[in-house]
């Protein structure tokens, strides 16, 4: 199927990169290093620069922490939106946030995807899209209230349960309005998921593929990673290329990350390798 988002198509073979742009002070990964306006919108230059097709820009961490109301969340992000448009006038923005009010003015400021990371929290979301003929991306958490920690969560099968849900939310997208081709599905690791299931999910992200809707992944520095190997945030890229290179492998559409440069060769020779892309060059004993 081809992918529309926003003011984009993408050919149905094309997997892009989504690049994350934190306007919080407090984020998990880069410590609120791209708060300030001026350092966002520098780091938005250097991912378009990397080949990032897409940024995803968030207000609120998904972490508990100092609560946030929409207000709050719109002076983050909106004028923001429209400031990365005015300098990047084909890029595509994604914004990640939960809230119908705050989906409807970063539209408005030129936003073309609605990131909800909280599988529906706010029902009203999938209508925003739908007005303002954005994509949405629909995700699992098992329910869980946003900006919360799992504790103790069971399924009888996550992805069975993965699947369900962020189906059963695209059909609602797609009967309030918005364009088949703009719904996307993500299976959400680490949120509402122990890391077994993250695993899980991971290592079965082809029977999301199966659905027939683009997927995307969510992998870059997440908890699973780092509990499967050890390791501390800033030591989790081989361990998150190493799960990306198996979400290319399962045909995984959409890869929102930190690091642009390192996934997209990641991906890239996962392609080539299974004969999906050629080679950029190819000479090796033939001249």
């Amino acid at each position: 199927m081809t992918l529309k988002l926003g003011r984009r198509e993408f050919d149905d073979d094309a997997m892009l990169m989504m690049a994350i742009v934190n306007r919080t002070p407090d984020s998990f990964f880069d410590k609120g290093a791209t708060w300030a306006e001026d350092k966002a919108l520098a780091r938005v230059a250097q991912v378009v620069a990397d080949g990032a097709e897409i940024v995803d820009i968030g207000g609120i961490k998904a972490a508990p922490g100092v609560e946030i109301d929409a207000a709050e969340e719109k002076t983050r992000v909106v004028d923001f939106v429209a400031q990365v448009r005015a300098e990047h006038p084909d890029l595509v923005i994604s914004v990640d946030t939960w809230r119908a009010e705050v989906g409807r003015a970063v539209c408005e400021a030129g936003a073309d995807v609605l990131n909800d990371a909280w599988g529906g929290a706010d029902p009203e979301l999938v209508d925003a899209a739908a007005e303002a003929g954005a994509a949405v991306i629909c995700t699992h958490t098992g329910g869980a209230t946003p900006r919360t920690r799992p504790f103790r969560v069971e399924y009888d099968d996550v992805v069975a349960s993965a699947i369900a849900d962020t189906m059963a939310y695209a059909d609602r997208a797609v009967a309030a309005g918005v364009d088949p081709r703009s719904v996307v599905i993500d299976p959400a690791h680490d949120f509402g998921k122990n890391t077994f299931h993250s695993l899980e999910v991971t290592r079965r992200i082809g029977e999301m593929v199966d659905t027939g809707r683009p997927v995307l992944v969510s992998l870059s520095n997440k908890d699973f990673v780092g509990e499967s190997l050890d390791l501390p945030v800033g030591e989790r890229l081989v361990g998150t290329l190493a799960a990306t290179a198996l979400c290319a492998a399962a045909g995984a559409r959409i890869y929102r990350v930190h690091q642009v440069v390192e996934t997209r060769q990641t991906v890239d020779m996962v392609n080539t390798v299974l004969g999906r892309r050629r080679p950029a060059r190819a000479i090796r004993g033939l001249q």
